[in-house]
Parts: structure tokens; sequence; C-alpha cells
């Protein structure tokens, strides 16, 4: 049974938040089946297969939503700018991310456990790489630097978790560049992750990860 809700959950999470999830998250860090607060689940902090704490977001988002205010990333250079706020699948990430909300706080709970070091990034994303922006040709074009993600091929993932397609099908969501461009929420591919790094879907090793993006 078990085994089917996470074929299912991970089914709706392809649909519904991300083209680039490879739902993977047995033994991985997002695996909260240890921890004392989750019940022994491992899906339910984020997801549940009915009766959804509200509001409802795909895919049967079931944690509390942040509604934090951030100072987001700014520069002269940046031709995706002025960012606006977090949006999609980003602001699902900064529900635990971003320090405000509880990791336990899921199902109409209030939990009491924050994320701490690294990986709390704060409300302060000044210094943090620039999200939820849309990432298309025109962008591309304007920045100059920039590989145009409707015709670049990449390949994201490791082994036989591992997709080739263009940017804009493999790395955005809605054309929009999120966390889940660059990290896969789900897997930590094992063995220390792609180049080293948990949660990578591509190697940091030589800048791959920004050479994939920025025509350098």
């Amino acid at each position: 049974m078990r085994k089917l809700l996470i074929l299912f959950l991970a089914m709706a999470l392809s649909a519904g938040l991300s083209a680039v999830s490879f739902a993977e998250i047995l033994g991985s860090v997002h695996d909260f089946s240890r921890s004392t607060w989750s019940g022994g689940q491992i899906c339910l902090p984020c997801h549940a297969p009915h009766n959804v704490a509200t509001p409802v977001i795909p895919p049967l988002w079931n944690h509390a939503v942040t509604t934090a205010t951030y100072t987001v990333y700014d520069s002269p250079t940046l031709d995706a700018g002025p960012l606006g706020q977090p949006s999609g699948s980003t602001l699902l990430c900064l529900s635990c991310h971003d320090g405000t909300v509880a990791v336990d706080s899921f199902g109409g709970a209030i939990g009491s456990t924050f994320i701490s070091g690294p990986s709390n990034l704060g409300t302060d994303l000044s210094n943090d790489h620039p999200i939820s922006f849309t990432y298309d040709t025109a962008l591309a074009t304007a920045d100059g630097g920039l590989w145009d993600p409707v015709t670049t091929n990449v390949t994201i993932g490791s082994g036989g978790f591992s997709k080739t397609g263009t940017i804009q099908n493999v790395m955005l969501q809605n054309d929009q560049l999120q966390c889940a461009s660059c990290h896969d929420v789900h897997n930590d591919f094992v063995a220390g992750g792609i180049g080293g790094d948990p949660l990578l879907l591509i190697s940091k090793l030589s800048s791959e990860i920004c050479l994939t993006c920025h025509n350098k």
C-alpha cells in the first residue's frame, strides 16, 4: 500500500508541480519517516491523498505555505528584473526553507520544528540566484549571455534517473525558473548526489550547472 501511495503522489507531483522530479524520495534528505513528528510517514508532511490542508495546491499539498515577504535579488545587469515575489513550486520549497514555517506544520497542525543551518535561507534572497522569473527566447536574446531555452538541449539527472530535452521542457515550469529547475526535492541520487552535491540535477563540477543556462 505504501508503495502505491508513493507512486500515486509521484505521478501527481510530476503532473502538477515539476517537470523534472524523479520521485525517489526513500532515503533522501526529504525522507522524514524517521523523524518523531512524522508518525513514520514519508509523504504526508508534504502531500496527502485525501483531505489536504487548505489552501488546496497541486500536487495535493499538505504542508503550511509561507506568507512571508521576501527581499529578492536585484542587479543592474539583470535583464529578467525587476523580480517579483517567489511563486509556483518555489513558494512550496520556501515553506520550510525560509525558516518562518515549522517543518512539522502539516495537515492543519502548527509545528515547532524549524529548519536550521545553511538550509535556512531566511527571507532575504538578495544574495541567492534569482528565482521565479520567465526564462524564454526573448530574455535570452536581450541578455546575450543565456542559451535559448527553446532550442538548447540538456541532460539532467543521473543514470536511470535522467531526462534529456530542451531547457524549456525539462527544467522550467510554465517557462519560469524555479528551485526545482536545478534541484530534485525527491532524490539525493544515493551516492552523494551529482557532482558530490545532494539534490542537484546537474553537476557543479567545472561549473556545468551554471553553463547549462549561461552562455559564457
